[in-house]
């Protein structure tokens, strides 16, 4: 079946066209050709591109609309900000019933996008969502249209808790990225591989204790800066790609690669300046990253997720693990869930099949409960 591609620009609720001449909401809707579905799926990120998601074409294919849509935040990790983001998710809902002729709407919560999209139908069904102290709850907040399921695919539990899971619990200085605990050292050979489970207790705990400790700091300098009448500033974290599941495959084992993280080999991409959270403003790190005052953690907002949901969860993936997808699914607020596992990587570019074959699952799950 031939697809058909839209550019899709629009404005915000208190955000206009920018002045270079785009738009703050951008993506791509893909139909069959000649079509006007009446269901259609919307994918977003916190800062990734999803104009051109891998599983468009293959959902359009199998008749459906797909919308890859792009909040302001795409690119600008830095800047985020849950309560502006969930309205930009809002617009594109928005067009697809009143533009597009859509009568029923499918979240898909791909990566990081699972726990954004669960917020957006929580605050959809419920406003919950607060603005960070000192500022206005984003324009059009409180006015988002609720979807008719919930897809979560190869999805995070949450921004802050994949990032914890993933941070270095041996940084000893967050201003010198070189000093190393040596007992909680991932690399240190007298530690493991295999890690004990009296390592991992003490690790995971000394995780949660780092970010804790940047939240204090953030909170103490945005303090400092509101004091000489500044509101914000960047700062950056270091070595954020030492989850000890990706170095010790025996560890919650699955179908993955030992030693394996997105970026490659972990200690490399541990040293390295590429990934998640690594830039951040002080507020955005307690709107996105901080686990004690961060809305995009997912549990939450799946209690308040009533509609028909889907949970995958891919084998071989070397950054999301079977017990995030059990605590998504043990989150979901309906009793019309279900979980599927499937072969594949994070991306399901291996096997060769992954994506047409995992398209096929959410087509024929979505024609079931909501056609």
């Amino acid at each position: 079946m031939s697809v058909d591609r839209s550019f899709v620009g629009l404005p915000s609720p208190g955000v206009d066209r920018f002045g270079a001449g785009g738009h703050p909401c951008q993506g791509v809707y893909h139909t069959p050709s000649g079509t006007r579905p009446e269901v259609a799926f919307v994918a977003a990120h916190y800062n990734i591109d999803f104009s051109e998601h891998y599983l468009a074409e293959h959902l359009a294919g199998h008749g459906f609309g797909f919308l890859g849509w792009n909040t302001r935040f795409r690119g600008d990790e830095a800047h985020f900000l849950l309560d502006h983001a969930l309205v930009d998710v809002g617009v594109g809902v928005r067009w697809l019933r009143e533009v597009a002729g859509v009568e029923q709407v499918v979240l898909l919560g791909n990566s990081g996008g699972g726990s954004l999209m669960a917020a957006y139908q929580s605050q959809a069904v419920e406003p919950n969502v607060t603005p960070l102290e000192g500022m206005r709850p984003a324009a059009g907040v409180d006015d988002l249209v609720a979807a008719d399921a919930y897809v979560s695919l190869a999805a995070h539990p949450g921004r802050p808790d994949v990032l914890t899971a993933w941070m270095d619990a041996a940084v000893i200085d967050e201003a010198d990225p070189t000093l190393t605990d040596p007992h909680l050292d991932l690399w240190n050979p007298d530690n493991g591989p295999p890690y004990p489970t009296e390592f991992v207790d003490r690790y995971r705990a000394a995780q949660q204790a780092r970010n804790q400790r940047i939240t204090d700091r953030v909170r103490a300098e945005l303090e400092r800066l509101r004091a000489a009448g500044l509101t914000d500033r960047i700062f950056t974290v270091s070595r954020l790609w030492a989850d000890p599941r990706t170095v010790d495959a025996t560890l919650e084992p699955t179908a993955r690669r030992a030693n394996r993280c997105y970026l490659g080999d972990p200690r490399r991409a541990n040293y390295g300046t590429w990934g998640v959270g690594q830039c951040s403003s002080l507020r955005t790190w307690l709107s996105m990253w901080s686990l004690e005052v961060s809305q995009c953690r997912a549990e939450p907002h799946l209690a308040r997720v009533t509609v028909p949901s889907l949970v995958i969860n891919a084998d071989a993936d070397t950054g999301v693990f079977p017990s995030d997808a059990a605590r998504i699914l043990d989150a979901i607020g309906t009793d019309d869930k279900q979980l599927v596992e499937v072969p594949g990587d994070h991306y399901l570019l291996e096997p060769g099949d992954a994506r047409p074959r995992t398209a096929a699952l959410i087509a024929e799950w979505v024609a079931s409960r909501i056609r």
